[in-house]
């Protein structure tokens, strides 16, 4: 106690830049430093003496770290926050005497109120969400460098968009959410000629409406309650020059969509609470799940703005639809989240063909996390059937690897299975061949040949 009160030992304390908190194993305040003292505001005399359960219900502290410390007898790490608004780090640390007895605690502290001020005025990194490595990697659509969206009809769209990528029309990507909306407008962006340019992306249906109208058009000093002093620059201004990225736009308020419409028209924006207009040059880039012509019909979408959004419209086809894809994202991500968890995993072929007749609801997106999380959970290297989900696994209950029937015999067993799952579902055959990617006669060929393999063997 003595020693740290010491003459000697309250300079060097005062000569560090972190805040130095210190209490005796009780819990009582021994001493802080000048850093502590500017750091939070609180002078030394008000807290010497005090015991730090005192301290929050005075209401210094949110929370007491030394306490913890005390309770659980191990270093402890939290975010507090001061009177005011102000937060900071506190790692409190145990000391010990000989005897394994706590004799003080020790916590530094530091201020990430600055921090996340200097976030919030760097408008770059706050605002600009990285989009290109949306699936966890660096791919290469245009070269598939990853091999994984070469299916015809992904092909097919990727080629009308590098088409149009050099030039500024508005382009509309349509299609349902995980099939790739936001890659597409990257690889848009990227072979365009402002690819050395910002691209910036906003989800009009992750935030209220108010949050979404100060980040896309920015605003000045006092616009509102709780207006940073110094006003914020929004999207438009981030992106001059590049590209805007507005994903979701069917949900974008009706308020805003006007707003939107004379930025589309005469290049102007208004920023919250300013009086005189700015401008803006971006390339404007939409994409919506929603059908926007239903929205139009049912009042919640401008006409005026969906003929000047979808001059250029694309349309990315489900998961589902893309079939020839299917087992090469698998293995690409397979391969992919094995490297990053440092193991290796295969897709056994009965396994693989029951993904490959999976409807993928949730498309890429689904399939990405399934991949992680089979590489995780499987504990041979092999991925087998009965690994799969349950939501996924009743199409396949017949499916055993291990099965003494051979490998022709299951596949039979599984083809069987889901076009009986695929009729018993949809009704007609026609509606089950589409379901499972083949046309009717081919259905229809495939059941007779199966009715008549399961005849023969009885």
């Amino acid at each position: 106690m003595k020693s740290l009160n010491s003459k000697l030992l309250q300079p060097v304390l005062d000569a560090l830049p972190d805040g130095v908190y210190i209490t005796d194993a009780e819990g009582i305040t021994i001493t802080v430093n000048k850093a502590y003292e500017k750091i939070t505001g609180l002078q030394r005399h008000r807290v010497l003496g005090k015991h730090m359960k005192d301290l929050v219900t005075d209401g210094y502290i949110s929370k007491s770290v030394s306490l913890e410390v005390i309770r659980e007898q191990q270093p402890i790490t939290r975010v507090q926050t001061l009177k005011g608004d102000r937060k900071i780090v506190v790692s409190g640390n145990p000391m010990f005497d000989e005897d394994g007895k706590l004799e003080f605690v020790i916590s530094s502290v530091r201020d990430v109120t600055a921090l996340l001020r200097a976030k919030h005025a760097e408008e770059q990194l706050e605002q600009i969400l990285t989009v290109r490595k949306e699936y966890g990697i660096d791919v290469d659509v245009h070269t598939d460098k990853a091999g994984v969206l070469t299916g015809t009809n992904t092909r097919l769209c990727y080629k009308l968009a590098e088409k149009v990528a050099p030039t500024d029309v508005k382009i509309l990507i349509q299609g349902e959410t995980g099939t790739g909306k936001t890659l597409l407008a990257q690889f848009i962006h990227d072979n365009s000629l402002r690819a050395e340019a910002p691209f910036i992306s906003l989800n009009c249906a992750a935030m209220p409406e108010g949050l979404i109208e100060a980040e896309l058009f920015g605003y000045t000093s006092g616009a509102f309650t709780g207006a940073s002093v110094r006003g914020k620059e929004g999207l438009l201004d981030i992106a001059n020059g590049g590209t805007l990225f507005l994903d979701e736009i069917g949900d974008l308020p009706l308020s805003l969509q006007a707003k939107l419409l004379k930025v589309i028209e005469e290049n102007k924006f208004l920023p919250l609470g300013a009086t005189r207009f700015k401008t803006t040059n971006i390339r404007l880039i939409t994409a919506t799940h929603h059908d926007l012509k239903v929205a139009i019909a049912e009042g919640r979408f401008r006409e005026d703005l969906y003929y000047r959004l979808q001059i250029m419209p694309l349309d990315l086809p489900p998961l589902r639809q893309r079939q020839d894809e299917i087992l090469s994202l698998l293995e690409h991500y397979l391969t992919h989240y094995a490297k990053r968890y440092n193991t290796q995993k295969t897709l056994h072929p009965e396994t693989s063909e029951v993904l490959l007749h999976y409807k993928w609801p949730g498309n890429i997106r689904e399939l990405m996390n399934l991949a992680e999380r089979l590489v995780l959970i499987t504990e041979h290297t092999e991925i087998l059937p009965n690994d799969l989900p349950e939501s996924i696994r009743p199409l396949m209950t017949h499916c055993d690897p291990y099965s003494s029937e051979s490998l022709k015999q299951q596949v039979s067993n599984l083809e069987r299975e889901l076009i009986n799952n695929a009729l018993s579902l949809y009704g007609s055959t026609r509606a089950a061949a589409a379901s499972l990617g083949i046309n009717q006669s081919t259905l229809v060929k495939k059941r007779q040949s199966l009715l008549a393999t399961r005849n023969d063997k009885s």
